[in-house]
């Protein structure tokens, strides 16, 4: 597989500092991920571990831990970056070197408004099935992982009047 499938970036402006959008993303993340993007029964927890080399994983109820991916860059309040493992229909896989990655980027715009992009890049890892995921994600911005979570931005963080 060549490389020339293209990166998704989509993005959303959120009402607060740069700081509270970064952790509202990290550590509010069962608030905000769509419900059926899930691997686990009866999904209870995610977390994204606050480090380079910390998974992020969701927990069903039964316990049963599945890890979307691991932590390559922790940059905060500027940047997180991600392994995205997903495979063919939409299952996961357990190889980082057969993942893509997941980059967000946290921009201040203004003292109270921040501009998250968030990127699926190096879809090509995906390798046969690259083209259809660049093709499920290639809708328009921000899409519903960025405005569930701009959605409860507005939830945590006083808005302006």
């Amino acid at each position: 597989m060549s490389n020339d499938v293209r990166d998704v970036a989509k993005s959303v402006v959120v009402h607060a500092t740069i700081e509270q959008a970064f952790t509202i993303f990290a550590e509010r993340p069962l608030e905000w991920w769509p419900e059926k993007h899930v691997f686990v029964e009866d999904r209870q927890a995610i977390t994204i571990e606050p480090r380079v080399g910390g998974r992020y994983y969701e927990r069903g109820a039964d316990g049963k831990e599945i890890a979307w991916g691991t932590i390559t860059e922790w940059n905060p309040p500027e940047r997180l970056v991600m392994t995205w493992r997903v495979g063919p229909y939409w299952q996961p896989i357990f190889d980082d070197e057969a993942a893509s990655f997941i980059e967000v980027d946290f921009e201040a715009v203004g003292p109270d408004t921040t501009k998250v992009t968030l990127t699926h890049a190096q879809l090509h890892r995906h390798g046969e099935i690259a083209q259809s995921i660049h093709s499920a994600l290639d809708g328009p911005s921000p899409g519903e992982t960025l405005e569930r979570y701009a959605e409860v931005v507005a939830k945590h963080v006083p808005q302006p009047a």
